[in-house]
Order: C-alpha cells, then structure tokens, then sequence
C-alpha cells in the first residue's frame, strides 16, 4: 500500500509520531558515526594502509571511542569569548541540522502495531524549501560560532564560511527548480511517487519513454546539485573555510570538548541530509533501483528503507572519494566557479527546460512552438559564445606589470612585489648595523 498525497500525515497517535522522532534521530547519529569509520576506511584504502581496526570488529566502535572521548574532555572557555553565544552557536547548527531530515521519505505506508503508517515523520506541500531553510540556518551557527570566539582567526573562517555556502545555497537551490518543474509539487513523498515507473514525453508530435529518475531525465540538474552540495557542506575540495594552511581550524578553532563534537556532529549530518535528499530528488527515493524492482515485493513493506540507506551510503561514498583524490581549490577560483559558472548553467538549463515544458502543452499554436524552438536555439548559441569568449580572455597574472630590479611594481613609489624564489627579503625599515672588528692575528703571543 503506497501513498500519493498528503491526507495521511497528522493522523498518528503521539506515541507513534514519539517514535518516529527516535528513530530519526538515533539514524542520523549511528550514521554519524558509520560516516566517520567509513571516511577513514575508504581513505586509508586508497592510501594503502590499515586505517581504524583495533576497536570492535573492523574497527567499527572507533568513532563510538572517539566520541566518548572528546565528550569528557576539558571544555576551555576563551577569555574573549561571548559566553551565551558562544555557547548557542554548535547548538544552532546541530538542531537545524536534525531538523532537515523530518521530511525525508524512507519508504511507504506500512502497519505499525495495526496503525497505517507513512515511513516519514511529517511532509508539507513545500518540504524541499524546508530542507533549504534549515540548511540555511546553520550558516547562523556557523558565522555566530566564529564571532563569537573573540579571535581573529575564527572570525575570518566564520566569514569566509558564510560566504561560501551562502553562495553555494543558491547554485544548489536552482539545481531543484528543474525538479518542480517535471514533477509539479514540492512535496518530498509525492515527488518520490511522481519517479514511479517510466513516463511518456510528447515534444512537437514525437513520443518516447522517459526514465524514472531525475537524474538521468535532468542529469545537469543532478550533476550541479551534487557539486554544490559538496561545496555547501564544507567537504573536500571544497573546505576552504577549514584550510589548515590558512585558516588553523576556521570556525571551530576556539571550541573544545562537547561543543566541538556539536558542530562535528553537524557537519557530517549535513552530509547525510543532503545525500537523503539528492536520493528523494533524483534516485528515486525509497524505491528499488532496476533490476530489483523487477520483484513484485520490492517497494513494499519494511524493503525500501534498506533502498534508501543504500543510496544514502553510495551517495556518502562519493564525498569521501572526492576528498581522497581532489585536490584543495584556491579560495577565489572556488567562488568563481559558484557564481560565475554554476548559477548561469542552471538559469540556462530552467529556461531551456520551461521551453521544452511549453511545448508538451497540447493548446500552443504552430507559431508558439516555433518561437519557443528559436528561442532555445538562441539560447543555446548565446551560451556557446560566452564560453567561447570566457576561454579566449587572458589570464589574469599575464596583466600584472613586471617589478623593477628593486623589487617594487611601479617603479620607486610603487607597492612591493613577493620575490617568487620564496626567500624573505631584509626589512627596508630595518637598520644595518656595521661593526667594526679588529684583525686577528695568526702570530703567538710572546
């Protein structure tokens, strides 16, 4: 028994809505810790060495010890430190964090000691906005974290923090337009119905079968959800707000024991949320990829959670294999490519969708259809021209004068230049002292 609208939510006794609670929560935290012992698995494998594997079988309570852990010990307070904010900014990011996840689909209706159930805590007509809400409201965590340390050097990673993921909310945000556009709703459970089986699509009198999931009928979608979600999540090669080389730690550098463990926690909650919700979005959500959905009994029962979990962990695996082979992006270079590259794709992609969205109606005239084709067209070649140009423009450093032979670009007056052989040069503020040292004499003394 599957469910297509929203009339069943709000029907549960409050023992049952209690449990579902517990259940998400206890989910997102043992996936915390599976998340953190598989990172350092996969990772050690493809650096070739052992990784976690003394505690429990395979190493699998690690990441229980090292909580434990760092829960008990000492919690150092800044002398700078806003004490109340301070304090509110982990517990900020962590409870938004949770708070994403009520609106995930995990399967369908099922019977739960002979109540008919949905398999998710709740869902509105806008839970993808929700999802996006939350997200955007650990940034004030995040940001208040870095502020209110006192110090100069979370302050910047709680800016250069906000900064990037504001940036890359937006990127993100757009790639989901594409999905209320196909789908007409933006209710998770109803756009997990709506990848049910394969859809006919009817552009200027040709028929053909669609695919069932978004990311192969919206594979730009999907491809710039993904990448921004990694750059939303802070994760490699994306965490620049974190670099050690800059940065120390970025916003949590002042935060210790239970507190540090919160925004920990945060961080790889996001990570699963985003990973559940690019499944809902774009996999198919619970159901059972092909061939499994063959099975008659594949999409029902107590089945699709373990669909969704997979996907969940395949999802996941792919943020660790990019950590482990990408590179870290320069900061500027990592912005450009949000605003500049990202943002633009995914307003050309909605409008070329909306086109081909208008010609499947089947009250537009002839003289419609051609000049939304023309339009798409224009489209399409406008966007080759401006990649054409973006690639013939100089580099930036080709531009940058030559410094003279004093070390200063602009001659005398001008501003100094970083030697590029690395070497420091002397202070021309500092004074040279000269002393005057009297000749040795090779001869004995008699």
């Amino acid at each position: 028994m599957n469910y297509t609208n929203l009339d069943q939510f709000g029907k549960d006794p409050w023992w049952l809505v209690l449990a579902k609670v517990v259940i998400i929560f206890a989910f997102l935290v043992v996936m915390t810790l599976f998340a953190i012992w598989y990172e350092r698995r996969v990772v050690a494998r493809m650096q070739v060495r052992p990784g976690p594997n003394r505690n429990g079988p395979f190493g699998l309570l690690q990441s229980l010890a090292d909580g434990l852990k760092l829960a008990f010990k000492e919690d150092i307070m800044p002398k700078m430190a806003d004490k109340v904010v301070f304090f509110f900014a982990p517990v900020i990011s962590t409870i938004c964090a949770f708070t994403a996840f009520s609106v995930m689909p995990f399967g369908p209706t099922v019977s739960v000691f002979g109540n008919w159930t949905p398999l998710q805590l709740t869902d509105i007509p806008v839970a993808v906005l929700l999802v996006l809400a939350c997200s955007s409201m650990g940034i004030y965590g995040i940001v208040l974290g870095g502020w209110a340390s006192g110090s100069t050097y979370p302050l910047l990673g709680g800016l250069r923090s906000s900064a990037q993921m504001i940036s890359y909310e937006v990127a993100m945000g757009l790639s989901i337009v594409s999905v209320f556009l196909v789908s007409g709703t933006m209710s998770t459970s109803q756009i997990v119905e709506a990848q049910a089986g394969n859809g006919t699509v009817s552009i200027g009198g040709w028929t053909f079968d669609a695919p069932a999931w978004y990311a192969i009928l919206l594979i730009p979608s999907f491809i710039i959800y993904f990448t921004s979600a990694v750059g939303e999540t802070n994760r490699a090669p994306f965490d620049l707000p974190e670099a050690e080389s800059e940065l120390v730690g970025g916003f949590h550098t002042e935060y210790s024991s239970l507190k540090f463990a919160l925004f920990f926690l945060a961080e790889y909650i996001n990570m699963v949320t985003v990973s559940g919700l690019c499944a809902t979005l774009f996999l198919g959500g619970w159901r059972a990829p092909w061939p499994i959905s063959i099975w008659d009994g594949a999409n029902t029962g107590w089945w699709p959670v373990l669909w969704f979990t997979i996907k969940v962990l395949l999802l996941l695996f792919v943020f660790i294999w990019l950590r482990g082979t990408l590179p870290r992006l320069r900061y500027d270079q990592f912005m450009r490519f949000g605003w500049k590259v990202l943002i633009p794709a995914n307003l050309v992609w909605i409008l070329a969708l909306s086109g081909v969205r208008l010609l499947q109606k089947d009250n537009i005239s002839t003289g419609s259809r051609v000049g939304v084709i023309i339009g798409i067209v224009a489209l399409v070649v406008l966007v080759l021209v401006m990649v054409g140009m973006q690639r013939g423009r100089k580099d930036v450093l080709a531009d940058v004068p030559k410094p003279d032979p004093g070390g200063r670009v602009g001659g005398k007056d001008g501003f100094p230049l970083p030697p590029m052989n690395l070497e420091v040069p002397p202070s021309p503020r500092a004074k040279r002292v000269i002393v005057e040292r009297e000749p040795v004499s090779t001869s004995k003394e008699s």
